[in-house]
């Protein structure tokens, strides 16, 4: 039976570089949701979040890109809630990915509307204009006041990251917290059960 997908961790709708690392979701069981699986779920996820247009077709080149930029993420943001090393192999793949494409309106001309602005780019560079922008959220976010609020999710096998909202909230989302407070119960009883015993 297959789990309803889980909502978005708190944090991931307001920055990208969250909801790309969430892309790859671990669960109970040895299950694994992937949204990057193919090119076409590549493009579905990156058109449903406005970072290209509807009716982009990107090939599987584009896809190992963005998947790639999410393990440069995930290494980094694991770094940043662990106090670990960084891996300047993953700062330089988000560097390239910020230097790959304009962030900036582009100048365009057409006669008919004259000088106009935007942030189009030739369809070769759907792709490294989408990873800009994700990794433009990522170094806000890590550079910002925000940083403090980075955490993951501490329900095992849960791999995704948040934002902290409240208090010390170290889970995702409801499922997870439920999933750990029942393992706490289970564990309490368990002992009790053993004490009893003994």
């Amino acid at each position: 039976m297959m789990e309803t997908p889980l909502p978005p961790s708190p944090g991931a709708s307001e920055h990208s570089s969250i909801d790309l690392v969430n892309s790859e979701i671990h669960l109970p069981g040895g299950r694994v949701h992937e949204a990057l699986s193919t090119p076409e779920s590549t493009t579905a996820w990156l058109i449903t979040r406005g970072l290209v247009a509807e009716g982009a077709v990107l090939q599987s080149y584009c896809q190992n890109r963005l998947v790639g930029l999410r393990e440069h993420l995930r290494s980094v943001f694991a770094a940043r809630v662990t106090g670990g090393t960084v891996d300047p192999r993953a700062l330089d793949g988000i560097n390239a990915a910020l230097a790959a494409a304009p962030n900036t309106s582009l100048l365009h001309f057409a006669p008919e509307e004259g000088f106009f602005r935007s942030l189009e780019h030739p369809a070769t560079q759907l792709v490294e204009h989408a990873m800009s922008v994700v990794a433009e959220d990522a170094a806000a976010l890590l550079a910002g006041e925000e940083a403090e609020l980075l955490a993951q999710c501490e329900a095992e096998p849960c791999t995704r990251f948040l934002l902290r909202t409240h208090g010390r909230r170290q889970w995702c989302s409801t499922r997870c917290g439920d999933r750990v407070r029942a393992a706490r119960s289970y564990a309490r009883k368990r002992a009790q059960a053993e004490a009893v015993t003994s």
